[in-house]
């Protein structure tokens, strides 16, 4: 059996305590592809939260704009998914997308292709029963280096319709002397 002594106590009650602090988990994995469709961006970087004194969030993130998603995972305390969420307001200059999956809340942002320049939008997280909401605003660099648009093929316009030609005759009509 082993004894701890006074300041092993205080280390275990510390570290003990530590584990339950209220920020959210924030991870950058490679988000689970539950839908089969999601292509993840060649450049994906995500910054840690930083919470600020009004409990307010937001994370960095710079991303290519090669069609692909940048995402990053976050969870409540005690590790769960959050129940509900939203965005607003709405990225500019792509798409946000949030779900669920394996006790993750995933949120993800795609792009405008091509498009280069900085970006934003706030992810609403929702704990669920009486918990206050969470705002996590993600600042987006887009970076479009490398990423090109083929023009599409020109457009097969059908030729109006021609307007019938419409003739005019005029009659004259004979006057006669009397």
């Amino acid at each position: 059996m082993v004894r701890l002594r006074g300041s092993a106590i205080t280390l275990v009650s510390a570290l003990t305590l530590a584990a339950c602090a209220q920020t959210p988990v924030v991870q950058r994995v490679v988000p689970p592809n539950p839908f089969g469709y999601q292509k993840v961006s060649a450049v994906c970087k995500t910054t840690p939260v930083k919470t600020a004194a009004d409990g307010s969030m937001s994370v960095e993130m710079t991303v290519r704009s090669d069609d692909g998603l940048c995402a990053l995972s976050v969870q409540k305390p005690g590790n769960t998914n959050y129940r509900s969420f939203g965005v607003s307001p709405a990225p500019e200059h792509g798409k946000a997308f949030m779900y669920n999956f394996d006790d993750h809340t995933y949120i993800t942002y795609t792009p405008s292709t091509a498009y280069s320049g900085k970006d934003s939008f706030t992810a609403i997280l929702i704990p669920g029963g009486t918990e206050a909401r969470n705002k996590l605003t993600v600042n987006a660099v887009v970076d479009a280096t490398g990423v090109t648009i083929t023009a599409p093929p020109p457009a097969i316009v059908a030729p109006a319709a021609k307007k019938p030609v419409v003739k005019h005759t005029a009659t004259r009509r004979k006057t006669t002397k009397k």
